[in-house]
């Protein structure tokens, strides 16, 4: 505050006697806003003040001629004497801007700011006899700029998205330091707006707090919760007599506060976040500082709790995607592995397998016969002490009983066992999924919990998981039963085993293609023939399925009932291409054939064959050598008539005749070439002596394609071995 000096030196230096001065400054003074008080001499008697000054230290005008040290005696300690001193001795004026004073005696203090000027006064000969003191209280601009700055850090604590009980709690004793007699507390709604739960209360005590938490929204339900009943503030200046406390009258009485304000915390989107209290420890009414502090404070706390809210809701939904993320991985990876399961049996030991522990610490699957009745086909359990649970006959009647329920509606069941009484382990629940296809349910997925109940998130996946487990099963057991058909068929086309034959040992496989599906066009067959002769014959049928097993069929029966009349093996070629020709099958069919009759005479087997556009037979003698027999004749069913050689060769003791279909011959490496004749004619050669007979040959030859080709088998592939003893 700038000053007058010249009206102040007039004042101060004129020839005036203090009761002239006195009534000078009086009049100048009186009605200012400013502090103002002439002190005389060196013991700062006080000599005048305006009203002012008494508002703010107290005494009135009748207490002139007391030193002010008497006057107001707390201000010794605070340093305001030392500098009236130093004012009065040196002639120097001081001033202090934003000076802290405490006011009033003990159990009254007050706080308050000042800018002090403290000037020299003097007498008619330029002597100091007194000091005058002018003082602008800045308390309310003081606590503003504080007010203003806690709240300038809470803002910024919210913006680095600090947890909202530290900015709460810090929000709370901000206001307890600009207001030492308040006690704050903040409550937060609930979801479903019923409840007020615990924010922050760091001076109110625990019992307190405990006791207030989860406290309901609605009238007379003390301050908070009828200020968020009726969304406006709420000001108790008596706890002890207002209806509004009287259930929480006693807790409020223990914990030492007399009254309270309180303000709903409203959204920006008009929902009500919670509540902001202040709490007086003697019944008071608030002032408008207080009122405007609450509303200012509960905004911030508005804020602080939307912007938590949000970054939950954020941390809620990123959380929902990646608990869907890693359902979505769960369930395809574990859909993909069952479908890689061929069988029907080994498809619902995976879903058993891999339920555990994802979804279940145990976990069973039933299936329904075709006569009816239930079986338990897998089981899976995540330690041996859980899985010695399914010991349990009570347990297995209870599970039984659901399963058979599932399995006549069709539709999920769940069910709790409850807590064993004991406290040992035990199953505690369980939920029954069923597993249904083309409307109709075969089985039962059965997971079984042994700590907490299976919520319906866990069932959620159960049930989709059973869905596309249902489906792969489902597939397996069509394939399954296929593949079955196949070899039952595939059976039918080919001898139930070789025949004794003097003087030979016979040896034949036969290994269809990739899982063995379809009927294939590969065959063989050894049968008796008149005169002690033995027909043999291997073939290869265009093609695979239903048309290939009647071609086969129908070139075998051909072949038997034609070698029974015919004696030439030629002739007997011709009777099955003339049978062909003849057939009402698509003419893209053609069969390509080797047949042979053979004779024991004496030291050795006499052969005759013929070959119908088919591999090469190869003989391996006994002393390791190999033969390619290279007579040729057309493929059977592309023409009406056949013309083809006959090949006549005798086998000693030891020597093989090796037949095989271009199933081996034209099996593949990984680059793409064929093991071919010569390949084949290697593994022959290269084998020790007699090689363990036939079955010792057709064991070589599977072993070699294998090493070359891999175990899956693009084309059937069928072997026939003759060897003379």
């Amino acid at each position: 505050m700038s000053l007058q000096p010249d009206r102040l030196g007039a004042v101060t230096t004129s020839p005036r006697s203090p009761s002239r001065r006195t009534e000078e400054y009086e009049d100048l003074f009186d009605q200012a806003p400013v502090i103002f008080v002439a002190l005389g001499g060196s013991s700062h008697l006080l000599e005048a003040a305006n009203p002012a000054f008494f508002e703010v230290f107290g005494g009135s005008r009748t207490d002139t001629g007391v030193p002010i040290g008497e006057l107001v005696p707390e201000l010794a300690s605070q340093g305001v004497l030392d500098r009236l001193d130093a004012v009065y001795r040196t002639g120097t004026a001081i001033r202090a801007r934003g000076a802290r004073l405490v006011l009033g005696g003990p159990g009254a203090e007050r706080e308050g700011f000042f800018d002090f000027t403290y000037e020299p006064r003097r007498d008619p000969v330029g002597g100091v006899d007194g000091v005058i003191v002018i003082a602008v209280e800045t308390t309310v601009y003081h606590h503003a700029q504080l007010l203003a700055a806690e709240q300038r850090i809470l803002l910024e604590q919210i913006a680095r998205d600090a947890p909202l009980d530290d900015i709460l709690t810090g929000m709370a004793h901000a206001i307890e330091d600009l207001s030492p007699e308040l006690i704050v507390s903040v409550l937060l709604a609930d979801a479903d707006g019923r409840h007020l739960h615990h924010g922050t209360g760091p001076d109110l005590p625990d019992f307190y707090n405990e006791a207030i938490d989860g406290i309901p929204i609605g009238a007379d339900e003390g301050s908070c919760g009828t200020a968020a009943h009726l969304r406006v503030p709420v000001i108790v200046t008596d706890i002890a007599t207002d209806h509004r406390w009287e259930k929480y009258r006693e807790i409020a009485a223990r914990a030492g506060v007399a009254a309270c304000w309180s303000t709903p915390i409203i959204g920006t989107d008009d929902r009500l976040l919670g509540t902001f209290a202040m709490y007086h420890r003697t019944p008071k009414a608030p002032e408008e500082t207080d009122l405007a502090l609450s509303a200012a404070f509960a905004r911030i706390a508005a804020l602080a709790i939307e912007r938590h809210q949000a970054m939950e809701a954020g941390r809620a939904a990123q959380d929902r995607e990646r608990e869907a993320r890693e359902d979505l991985a769960f369930v395809l990876e574990a859909s993909t592995a069952i479908t890689r399961e061929p069988h029907f049996a080994d498809c619902l030991q995976c879903l058993a397998r891999l339920a555990v522990p994802t979804l279940a610490p145990l976990c069973s699957v039933h299936v329904r016969e075709d006569d009816g009745r239930t079986r338990l086909i897998a089981m899976a359990a995540a330690t041996p002490a859980e899985e010695d649970l399914f010991a349990s006959p009570a347990l297995r009647d209870r599970i039984d009983t659901a399963v058979a329920r599932v399995l006549a509606s069709g539709t999920t069941r769940t069910d709790r066992a409850g807590v064993p009484p004991d406290g040992r382990p035990g199953v505690t629940g369980w939920v029954c999924v069923p597993l249904r296809v083309r409307g109709r349910t075969f089985g039962v997925l059965t997971l079984l919990a042994t700590g907490r109940p299976l919520d319906g998130h866990v069932i959620a996946l159960a049930e989709e998981l059973a869905h596309r487990a249902a489906s792969s099963a489902d597939n397996a057991h069509q394939f399954s039963n296929r593949a079955q058909l196949a070899r039952e068929l595939q059976a039918g086309l080919l001898p139930p085993e070789l025949p004794r034959i003097p003087g030979a040992d016979l040896a034949a496989s036969y290994y269809p293609a990739g899982e063995g599906l379809e009927v294939g066009g590969d065959f063989y067959d050894v049968f008796p023939l008149p005169d002690d002769r033995w027909a043999f014959m291997i073939g290869d049928v265009c093609g695979r399925g239903a048309p290939a097993a009647t071609i086969t069929g129908m070139v075998r029966h051909t072949a038997r009932a034609a070698a029974r009349l015919l004696h030439d093996p030629a002739d007997v070629v011709i009777a099955i291409n003339d049978a062909l020709a003849g057939s009402a099958l698509d003419a893209d069919y053609f069969v390509s054939l080797v047949y042979g009759e053979l004779r024991h005479t004496g030291p050795h087997l006499a052969l005759e064959l013929i070959r119908a556009g088919h591999v090469p037979p190869f003989v391996r003698r006994a002393d390791g050598t190999v033969e390619q027999l290279v007579q040729s004749g057309l493929l059977l069913g592309v023409g009406p008539e056949f013309d083809g050689t006959a090949c006549r060769l005798d086998l000693a003791p030891g020597d093989s005749l090796v037949l095989v279909t271009d199933g081996i011959t034209e099996a593949r490496s990984a680059d793409g070439e064929f093991f071919d004749e010569h390949r084949l004619a290697d593994a022959l050669h290269g084998l020790p002596g007699t090689a363990g007979g036939a079955a010792g040959l057709i064991e070589a030859i599977h072993a070699a394609v294998t090493a070359f080709a891999g175990r899956s088998t693009p084309d059937d592939q069928a072997a026939l071995v003759i060897t003379a003893t």
